[in-house]
């Protein structure tokens, strides 16, 4: 994935600590991004529903965070039930709490369990339809281990689904009136250093046929991403700016600083020229 260390967290992976402030961050980082991005989630969702065969009654949502992705599928897959896992009692917690709030409770199942060791306790709930691993691979300690558990979890003929970013999302126009042009773009150079990750021979490899690598070309304007895009934005930029203090040169981060201040008239919060765009690839494998 083209990011930094710990761009993204580490729901789903053991090492980094359990429920904690950084944990309530990123569940924050990604219900914003589920909330302005709903779009995608439904063609990603729709696509799946038009390749599953039959729809899936069992799911199981690897790394889940506080579930959005979860509650996607549920709402998508009417009576399926979903098994969520995640290391974040956290995360968990909030997702409980939003599958209450949308009256799927009931089909929405929570684990507390560390990915990278045996899933004697995940199996139970299986086989599953459908496996799902949304921006999770890439912290597995050995995705090769975790691929194959899946395969072994997901029934013949069932699929798995993995996502992820290619590029951290981006909101602000090239001229933001303040500042030198271009100070997003630099931002990202020097923060988004590594190249995307392609799982196909990994899947391949694990026993799965792959049968679609479809990437999601996501770009919306302030109308189309809605009323939190300024939020999200913030948490976004945030979370870059952690990452960009010995990298990025003093000019910019003044600048950056007052793009996050909400008090100030150019901060992200007054702005009307916000749009999102980025692009997020699936990798979609069956099980012979």
């Amino acid at each position: 994935m083209n990011t930094p260390h710990g761009i993204h967290g580490t729901h789903g992976h053991l090492g980094h600590g359990r429920a904690s402030g950084s944990d309530i961050a990123m569940a924050r980082m990604l219900e914003a991004d589920a909330e302005v991005l709903a779009p995608y989630l439904t063609r990603l969702t729709g696509w799946l529903a038009e390749v599953a065969d039959p729809a899936p009654a069992r799911i199981l949502d690897l790394g889940s965070g506080p579930g959005t992705g979860s509650l996607a599928l549920a709402h998508r897959f009417g009576p399926a039930r979903v098994t969520a896992v995640d290391i974040s009692a956290q995360m968990l917690h909030r997702l409980n709490k939003q599958a209450a709030a949308h009256g799927v409770a009931g089909r929405i199942r929570t684990l507390e369990a560390d990915l990278d060791a045996p899933w004697d306790e995940i199996g139970a709930g299986g086989p599953y339809d459908l496996v799902w691993a949304a921006a999770f691979l890439h912290h597995a300690a050995d995705p090769a281990r975790t691929l194959a558990q899946a395969f072994e979890r997901v029934r013949p003929g069932g699929l798995l689904a993995v996502t992820e970013m290619d590029f951290f999302p981006r909101f602000l126009p090239e001229d933001i009136g303040i500042g030198r042009p271009g100070l997003e773009s630099r931002l990202h150079a020097v923060t988004n250093t590594r190249p995307p990750r392609d799982w196909t021979g990994e899947l391949m490899n694990a026993g799965f046929t792959v049968e679609a690598r479809r990437p999601f070309d996501i770009r919306l304007d302030r109308t189309q991403a809605g009323p939190a895009l300024p939020r999200y934005a913030r948490i976004c930029l945030l979370r870059l700016r952690s990452h960009a203090t010995d990298v990025l040169d003093a000019d910019d981060l003044a600048v950056l600083d007052t793009l996050l201040d909400e008090s100030r008239p150019h901060g992200i919060a007054r702005r009307n020229d916000l749009s999102v765009s980025t692009t997020r690839t699936t990798w979609l494998a069956r099980r012979p």
